[in-house]
């Protein structure tokens, strides 16, 4: 595959080589090209190293041929739709590979340029028609009934790349799993929870704001789609409600949010969160007295007293009528 997509007018010598080969090579393929149109890998901490420009300018290159390679790819697997032949395992995991490759590398990003995108965006139309699908959503969720999407597919094979101690090196992996999870609603979500809410609490537990911001908004996502029941399950809702009250101490206006802002963040979780967490507690045969609603009103407001930013105290402000509400 790296051979081919580097060589200059390769392409039609992939088309016959993909005319030729099994299942197992197609996904062995589709792997070998995502890969080589990964954007260049950070340090674990993040840090970006040395060579970055020079690196970043070959995957953008290198991301053209592999996205041409790909609409080959595809182009195979619809023919053989088209002839009624069946789509099994193996080419879901082409089209889970296809994906993600997509999705990195179709919005503005460094390691991204307006060719690379275009061919991505082709890709992922492509690969949506492939598999029979009017949508994104659809291709990921299932249709109704009884078919499974393939967002199952997507998460297995970003899981090396979620963990505490990988999620940082490759730029995209992020991005890949915050657009695929919110596309993903109930009840379709719910299956999956134990596979996204680590990674949503990791990114929300991140120093920098942006990466916290992203992960607060993958966990009020998974707050409105997955029922209470499961989040309550093992203790879920507390977890959530813990790695949110910590944030209440954040000084970052954008991270707060009231729930008047497009940004919704923080507050506006906490808002759909702590109904289901208030309902768990009250199963569990838990006193009014000790509720987290007090604890998260008592804090707004010892801060709002002290705050001297008027940018924070709005936000403050803002989101009291709502939790007086509530």
């Amino acid at each position: 595959g790296q051979a081919l997509c580097e060589r200059p007018g390769a392409l039609p010598e992939l088309g016959a080589l993909l005319q030729a080969a099994d299942p197992a090579a197609l996904a062995r393929l589709a792997a070998a090209l995502r890969g080589l149109a990964a954007p260049p890998r950070r340090e674990p901490d993040g840090a970006e190293p040395p060579g970055r420009e020079t690196a970043i300018a070959a995957v953008a290159e290198r991301a053209e041929r592999v996205g041409a390679a790909f609409l080959l790819l595809l182009q195979k697997l619809e023919d053989a739709r088209s002839q009624e032949s069946p789509v099994g395992p193996v080419p879901k995991r082409v089209l889970g590979h296809a994906f993600i490759f997509a999705v990195t590398h179709k919005e503005e990003r460094p390691w991204t340029t307006a060719k690379s995108r275009a061919v991505a965006q082709e890709v992922l139309e492509r690969l949506v028609r492939t598999a029979g699908c009017g949508s994104v959503e659809e291709f990921l969720q299932g249709k109704e009934g009884d078919e499974e999407g393939r967002f199952g597919e997507v998460m297995g094979l970003l899981k090396q790349e979620l963990t505490k101690d990988t999620w940082k090196r490759n730029p995209a992996s992020k991005d890949v799993f915050s657009w695929s999870l919110l596309r993903v609603s109930r009840p379709w979500l719910c299956p999956h929870l134990e596979r996204v809410l680590p990674p949503a609490l990791l990114l929300s537990d991140d120093f920098q704001e942006e990466n916290k911001v992203l992960g607060v908004r993958c966990l009020h996502h998974i707050v409105l789609n997955v029922p209470g029941a499961d989040l309550c399950q093992f203790n879920r809702a507390q977890v959530v409600f813990h790695a949110l009250y910590n944030h209440l101490y954040s000084r970052e206006a954008p991270l707060i949010q009231s729930p008047l802002s497009p940004n919704q963040a923080v507050l506006l979780c906490l808002l759909d969160l702590l109904p289901v967490l208030e309902r768990c507690q009250r199963r569990q045969g838990q006193a009014r007295a000790a509720s987290p609603w007090d604890q998260v009103l008592q804090l707004l407001l010892t801060h709002m007293e002290a705050e001297h930013r008027l940018a924070l105290r709005r936000v403050y402000a803002g989101s009291l009528p709502a939790f007086v509400s509530r």
